[in-house]
């Protein structure tokens, strides 16, 4: 597990810094071996007749609850979930002000962005009440005006969850897709770039550096995570400009983006909120712009097995609407928004970061897309207004 590539970067003990490699280990076991084995464990356990009779991935769920290897498999990945934020909670609490103190010399050194915050802004349920992802506090844990600890908690725990799949600045997917973009569309240029549901900025800031000359926003309803992300974008000079506001009813006028990205955002959000977000992208993206969403692949486009593995989260790890989700139609959500069918897209990208998948240009849409394993492609899918 590398250091991440800014100045916020903890300050760790040995017994620290070993804890959170471990985990990062025992991640891989589970993500890898032990899912590979539950899999093994359905092909051969389960009857043939009910393995056949299951039609979708809440048929093998009910038929993986009577093995062994789904519970041993769930409590592990359970456990290390919970070992994730043991790990790496200790050296933040122990380092909140250092965290305030560097944010505050960032603003005097690199005083570039800007965040507007909105203090009367209504924290959705969705967030406030669930502890998503595991996470104590969820993402609006507020300690003061100047508390950051919420946004380093996620930067922390998403680098030793990711394992280093997604880069050591971990903003893989939006590099990727960002380049994707620009590399397929050259007489794109965007001016106006947002972000929905940006969290910590990581994948915001990549949309800068693949189009410098675009003002580039993120918005999000959590309060310390964008101060966090600001700072966080400063120390990498980075000029985004970050926004507390709700993807349902964002303060900008119609027309004001050429691009509106999210990233494994729309899965958190209960399913009435999803079409209020895709009719605000829509609403605030210009003509001939583009809407871009990159999530893990839905449902429609797996085998039962894998809707099952895909899903384990909307009931193991609080989150709940990560199959609701997973179960529309991403082509229907766009066209529901006034988007015309005829101009939706997916694709499987390979890491930007990966290049033995780079060279592989695989962009089959399956249950390999968007595991942190070697080769990783990600999912994503849009269309242009």
């Amino acid at each position: 597990m590398s250091d991440l590539l800014h100045s916020l970067r903890l300050k760790r003990t040995p017994d620290e810094r070993g804890r959170a490699h471990f985990v990062t280990e025992l991640r891989r076991l589970v993500s890898h071996e032990l899912a590979a084995g539950l899999r093994q464990s359905f092909v051969h356990d389960v009857p043939a007749r009910k393995q056949r009779g299951a039609r979708n991935g809440e048929d093998v769920h009910r038929l993986a609850r009577s093995l062994e290897a789904f519970h041993f498999y769930s409590a592990l990945r359970v456990t290390a979930q919970d070992m994730v934020y043991q790990s790496v909670c200790a050296p933040i609490e122990r380092q909140r002000d250092a965290l305030a103190e560097r944010a505050a010399e960032l603003a005097r050194e690199q005083p570039l962005g800007s965040l507007t915050l909105d203090p009367a802004l209504a924290i959705p349920r969705s967030v406030s009440a669930i502890d998503i992802h595991l996470m104590p506090g969820s993402y609006t844990r507020d300690e003061g005006p100047d508390d950051l600890t919420a946004g380093a908690v996620y930067d922390n725990r998403l680098q030793v969850t990711a394992m280093g799949l997604m880069g050591r600045n971990l903003d893989d997917i939006g590099l990727s897709i960002a380049s994707y973009v620009r590399a397929q569309f050259r007489d794109f240029q965007p001016r106006q770039i947002l972000d929905l549901g940006c969290t910590i900025g990581h994948n915001t800031g990549a949309w800068k550096d693949i189009f410098p000359q675009a003002e580039v926003h993120g918005i999000d309803v959590a309060a310390p995570c964008l101060r966090y992300a600001l700072a966080r974008a400063r120390a990498q000079k980075r000029a985004i400009h970050l926004h507390q506001m709700n993807a349902t009813a964002l303060k900008f006028a119609d027309a004001s983006f050429d691009v509106v990205f999210s990233s494994m955002f729309l899965h958190e959000l209960p399913r009435r909120d999803i079409a209020g977000v895709f009719r605000e992208a829509h609403r605030v993206l210009r003509p001939g712009g583009l809407m871009l969403h990159m999530e893990l692949p839905p449902n429609r486009s797996l085998e039962p097995f894998d809707q099952f593995y895909l899903d384990w989260d909307s009931f193991y790890n609080n989150e709940p609407f990560y199959k609701p989700y997973r179960d529309q139609d991403p082509r229907e959500l766009c066209r529901a928004a006034g988007f015309d069918g005829t101009r939706f897209f997916e694709h499987a990208i390979p890491s930007v970061s990966d290049p033995a998948a780079a060279t592989g240009r695989n962009t089959t849409i399956d249950a390999s897309v968007g595991k942190l394993a070697k080769g990783v492609r990600w999912y994503f899918f849009g269309a242009w207004k």
